[in-house]
């Protein structure tokens, strides 16, 4: 459902920040927890939001390095 891909998506957004702002890596799972106990489909695709965006994250530096690389 495009509806929980659009929530999960937004709220991963708003996570990662936040974890990037204070450095709390924890902050993933306790998220994650307060969605598993009203949604397990909402939580899955959070989860996975959070590995795309972290992923979609690494690629992209990785793709400024190799530029930066040939100069």
């Amino acid at each position: 459902m495009q509806l929980i891909d659009d929530v999960a998506d937004r709220v991963a957004i708003e996570v990662l920040k936040l974890v990037e702002e204070t450095g709390n890596a924890d902050i993933v799972e306790d998220i994650k927890k307060v969605i598993g106990t009203s949604s397990q489909t909402l939580e899955e695709a959070y989860m996975t939001a959070i590995r795309v965006r972290r992923a979609e994250k690494r690629a992209l530096e990785l793709i400024g390095q190799l530029r930066d690389q040939q100069g």
